[in-house]
């Protein structure tokens, strides 16, 4: 895998995750839905979606760096994937939740299409 595809991968698992993360929260579920309280099942799935697609962003970069520079990438692909999620969802909700949406089913399709890569 080149560092482009895998770089691409990393930082749309990691935007992705990091607004299901954010979208567990009360308030931003509440921009995105229009419901005071998000529901506790929903919440434990938001968050477990989040932690998943986090720890799977690992993958790409582990096989395009190797382990001491892909770990190091990895951080810094949360960090902008993070900032991202940061800039865009308080002031698009709607948007952000689309963005993450086509990210996650790209890769989910980019790794299934793709015979190199293997989680």
């Amino acid at each position: 895998m080149n560092t482009t595809t895998a770089s691409l991968l990393a930082l749309a698992l990691a935007f992705a995750g990091m607004a299901a993360l954010g979208f567990a929260m009360d308030r931003h579920h509440e921009q995105l839905t229009r419901r005071r309280a998000t529901p506790t099942l929903q919440r434990r799935l938001l968050r477990g979606l989040g932690s998943l697609l986090i720890a799977l962003a690992l993958a790409p970069c582990l096989l395009a760096w190797g382990t001491s520079v892909g770990t190091v990438a990895w951080l810094g692909f949360l960090s902008a994937g993070a900032l991202g999620v940061a800039l865009l969802l308080p002031y698009l909700p709607r948007t952000t939740a689309t963005g993450a949406a086509v990210a996650g089913v790209a890769c989910l399709g980019w790794s299934l299409a793709s015979p190199s890569l293997s989680f």
